[in-house]
């Protein structure tokens, strides 16, 4: 089933089973995930799969706490597809664009 959640005025969407299963296995919650998306530093990848454009993002949640964030844009709605801590390699590019 899918997820609608609006924060600051942007509307946001996931698979509610990826969302748990998510927590358990990263321990990051995608309502935490999408509040990265607000970070004015935020480093900004590619993180395409298969045949579909996917992007990743780095920044801090209100946390704080760095996530890589792996989401696509579909219409007005950004889909949240995973979300984890940084690794130190992604730490590094956040901090040394």
């Amino acid at each position: 089933m899918n997820v609608v959640y609006q924060l600051r005025g942007t509307e946001f969407e996931w698979d509610s089973n990826k969302a748990e299963s998510n927590i358990a296995k990263h321990s990051v919650t995608f309502e935490e995930a999408a509040e990265v998306f607000f970070d004015p530093l935020s480093v900004l990848g590619d993180a395409s799969a298969n045949d579909e454009q996917r992007y990743c993002i780095i920044w801090y949640s209100l946390a704080p706490r760095l996530l890589l964030t792996v989401y696509v844009e579909r219409g007005q709605r950004t889909r949240i597809i995973s979300a984890r801590l940084a690794t130190k390699a992604e730490r590094r590019l956040y901090e040394n664009p």
